[in-house]
């Protein structure tokens, strides 16, 4: 029997520790756990966004071709993040790694209180969209039926992203 395969998008960010290691670390517990990795963003530099007085996070946009389903992907992230040390303690709060499902090819999933794909607010946040567009530009949202380049051009938050 062959396996299906879906193309997944996960946003990595992280400001606290060696941040690019960080990152680096966490592709390579996807690739192990979730699966192969296709593309990868470049690494942008972004102010903190909703809770602005913290350090600057990195972020990179990753796709994953996994045979895994997103909530079973879900969770192999949040198992990545707490390998890698991430410890919740407040809403936009300061982490080590961030490990955020984006989109899971273009389905559109609701699992209250656990599982919204595509991510809600993807769409309003510059330091999702312009790794996203580097990697995907022509991937559709699959609720605003708009590409990811097209959205990206739309965004009016006006946080500094820098890639580095």
């Amino acid at each position: 029997m062959d396996l299906e395969y879906t193309t997944v998008y996960l946003l990595l960010g992280g400001n606290l520790g060696e941040r690019e290691e960080n990152l680096n670390k966490a592709i390579f517990l996807v690739s192990k756990e979730i699966g192969e990795i296709e593309a990868q963003s470049s690494i942008y530099e972004t102010a903190a966004w909703g809770k602005t007085d913290q350090p600057a996070f990195l972020n990179q946009a990753i796709a994953v071709k996994t045979e895994f389903s997103a909530l079973e992907v879900l969770e192999k992230a949040l198992a990545i993040e707490q390998e890698l040390g991430r410890v919740r303690k407040e809403k936009w709060g300061e982490r080590l790694i961030d490990i955020d499902l984006i989109l899971y090819g273009v389905e559109i999933i609701e699992i209250p209180g656990k599982l919204q794909i595509p991510h809600p607010h993807m769409q309003d946040r510059r330091f999702v969209m312009e790794p996203l567009a580097e990697i995907a530009p022509d991937m559709m949202h699959p609720r605003l039926g708009k590409t990811i380049l097209e959205i990206s051009k739309k965004i009016t938050d006006n946080l500094a992203v820098k890639k580095l």
